[in-house]
This record gives C-alpha cells, sequence and structure tokens, in this order.
C-alpha cells in the first residue's frame, strides 16, 4: 500500500515536528510507504498575497497533478467528522490513498468535487505542521486498526 500526503506548506526541515513525521512514516512501513510531499512556489506565495479565491486557484493548480492515481481524500474542517475506525475504513483495500491538506484559505469547492472523499479532524483550527502530525498518526493508527495491531487500544 501507498499513502501520499500532500500539503500546501513551505518545504524546510521543521526541528519540532520533522522527528514526528518521520517516526510515524517509520513505524507505519510494515504496512504501507507513506510519502509527505510539501507544494510551495513562487506562485502560491503570490496568490495568497492577491485574495483567498487566487490562493485556492493555485492550491488547486499544484495539487491537481495528484489526483490521478488512487483514492482521493481531502482534509477540510467544513466536511464530516470521522473517528478513528471511521477513518480506518478509508484505508482499507486501497493500494494507493491520496491526502490532500490545502493552504491558509483552504481548497475550492471544485478540488473538493474532484476527491472521493473528504474528511474532517473537528471544528479546531491547526497549524498546517500540526495537522500533518495528527493526520500521520491517524494514518498509522488506521492500519493498525486494519490489521488488527495492539497499538489502537
Amino acid at each position: 500500500m501507498k499513502i501520499n500526503v500532500i500539503i500546501i506548506d513551505k518545504k524546510g526541515k521543521d526541528q519540532l515536528y520533522a522527528p514526528l513525521i518521520e517516526h510515524y512514516k517509520k513505524i507505519s512501513k510494515p504496512f504501507a510507504k507513506v510519502e509527505v510531499i510539501e507544494l510551495f512556489d513562487k506562485e502560491i506565495a503570490k496568490a495568497q498575497d492577491i485574495s483567498p479565491e487566487a490562493a485556492q486557484r493555485s492550491y488547486s493548480k499544484a495539487l491537481e497533478k495528484y489526483l490521478g492515481s488512487g483514492i482521493n481524500i481531502a482534509l477540510d474542517p467544513a466536511s464530516k467528522e470521522v473517528d478513528s475506525f471511521e477513518f480506518a475504513k478509508l484505508l482499507k483495500d486501497s493500494v494507493t490513498v491520496n491526502f490532500y491538506i490545502g493552504g491558509a484559505y483552504g481548497f475550492e469547492r471544485d478540488f473538493l468535487s474532484k476527491c472521493n472523499n473528504a474528511v474532517s479532524f473537528g471544528k479546531i483550527t491547526l497549524s498546517h505542521k500540526l495537522v500533518k502530525v495528527v493526520l500521520m498518526e491517524q494514518i498509522f493508527r488506521g492500519l493498525t486498526i486494519n490489521h488488527n495491531h495492539p497499538y489502537h487500544k
């Protein structure tokens, strides 16, 4: 199984969260190969200075090239909240799963409509770096639920 976490976020070594991301990638290896793809370019930076709508369009343009294969799931605070068991079902029986974390202004509705699903981790606002860690933990938890591993107890 292959899981991609595709996020609109500046690339770079984050000394606080990066070790946690690497930890979850490593412990997920028996179940899936997890890759984090960070996207941020001059076009996105410029669009964010113009307007929220321009920013969303630039996010869609950057993210759409990853929509081609597998199950596509956007993290969207306005979407359905899921618990860990519902989240695990999203991973079950899939060869490739792509998770999308939008930029500061979220997703265009058109991008969300191109995804197979959109889920929320709740109504609180989390930084991109922190939501990436939460997603990585939930991916590992979901994989362990699906494989009857004792982690989820």
